[in-house]
């Protein structure tokens, strides 16, 4: 079996999809995407198609290693996204070739399922506390919301109040039992996440995401001593190098990798095997489209220490076709968890004719740009 040919889909709302071809009929899917960059990874992957053209799709770990390692510049968001949906789209057609889902070929689960979150957005706290009573009442035991807006080096008593507000009325609405993850985004610069994480702590947040931004995790130390909840962060860092001093700080809980981010599977079973030498839990990143949400469920698996997934389908309603999927696929729901696929490869089957005609639209998503009151620009 060769491979054939390598083509991306820029399909909305903001994901690229890419088909890897072969001569034997397999097809494998991946989702190679950087938010707001689409464009840009897609043409990366077909700078990596000339090597992979006529090769065998089976040397997975080989293929990775030279699409890594046989240039002289490597690593960055840019290259292991790229990198990442080439990983996703290979293991999918091992998996179908041997006829196997991909987590049996990486040793079987130990899980049949994983317990998913939502995440609450609203302008206001009653649209907040609105949308985070409908996800329970579907049945989610787990929630994510963003703390604040824009927020600055130095914050008002103002802006502390109004983010604790904004939590309080979440918490209120669901009441305790519910898990509810903090999501301070890197908004916050070091001072202000100290502040901000000792003001939410009356609220018994399962984890606080991203106090800082992942440059500045060595404040991750002062942060930790105001706070009972686990400090996540990692949805930016791109490989195992990149995350191998955040888990030797020990000032971290749970690391959030993204699959179509940090070098896909191949590289986030890597990740996720070395934050369990540190005793570090795993909460995949996963805001993107059916295909990465699909390697993620391949990965939450296999690794042991993956408690939580993150997703963005099927959740406001349950019933929805997911996009791009053909029917006969759609993943299980049921008591706030979702079920591993079973079916070969990465447990899907995208619907061809759909992306095709989607990618006729396309799309240019941009993520906003926020500026402070002086003008300043704000961290999004």
């Amino acid at each position: 079996m060769r491979i054939v040919r390598l083509e991306t889909y820029l399909v909305p709302p903001r994901w690229c999809l890419l088909k890897i071809e072969t001569d034997a009929g397999i097809t494998g899917w991946g989702e190679p995407v950087v938010e707001g960059r689409a464009h840009t990874v897609a043409e990366l992957v077909g700078e990596m198609a000339d090597y992979l053209i006529g090769k065998d799709p089976g040397p997975i770990e080989d293929h990775w290693n030279v699409l890594y390692r046989g240039g002289y510049y490597r690593g960055g968001v840019f290259h292991m996204s790229a990198l990442a949906g080439i990983d996703q789209a290979l293991w999918d057609i091992k998996g179908k070739s041997l006829g196997q889902p991909v987590h049996v070929l990486l040793g079987g689960p130990v899980r049949d399922r994983v317990q998913v979150y939502a995440s609450v957005r609203g302008s206001s706290r009653e649209e907040l506390a609105r949308q985070a009573l409908d996800h329970v009442r579907k049945g989610l035991k787990f929630l994510k919301m963003n703390a604040t807006e824009a927020i600055g080096f130095i914050a008002s008593n103002a802006a502390i109040d109004e983010a604790v507000a904004r939590v309080d009325a979440v918490r209120s609405a669901v009441g305790p039992e519910i898990g509810l993850g903090i999501d301070i985004h890197g908004r916050a610069h070091r001072g202000v996440a100290k502040a901000l994480v000792s003001a939410l702590e009356q609220f018994r947040p399962v984890f606080i995401e991203e106090p800082v931004l992942g440059e500045h995790a060595a404040a991750l130390s002062g942060i930790s001593r105001l706070t009972s909840a686990q400090l996540a962060l990692g949805e930016r860092l791109c490989s195992r190098w990149e995350f191998r001093p955040l888990l030797e700080s020990g000032h971290v809980d749970v690391i959030q990798p993204d699959p179509s981010h940090a070098g896909g599977i191949t590289e986030t079973r890597k990740i996720a095997a070395m934050a369990e030498c540190h005793d570090v839990g795993v909460a995949l990143h996963c805001p993107h489209g059916p295909v990465s949400l699909a390697a993620c469920l391949q990965l939450d698996g296999i690794c042991y220490n993956a408690q939580l997934q993150e997703q963005r389908l099927g959740l406001h309603d349950p019933d929805a076709p997911l996009p791009y999927v053909m029917p006969q696929c759609e993943l299980h729901y049921a008591d706030g968890m979702v079920a591993i696929p079973t079916r070969p490869g990465l447990g899907i089957e995208i619907d061809a004719d759909a992306v095709h005609a989607a990618a006729s639209e396309g799309h240019r998503w941009r993520n906003p740009l926020w500026r402070h009151g002086d003008g300043s620009l704000a961290e999004w």
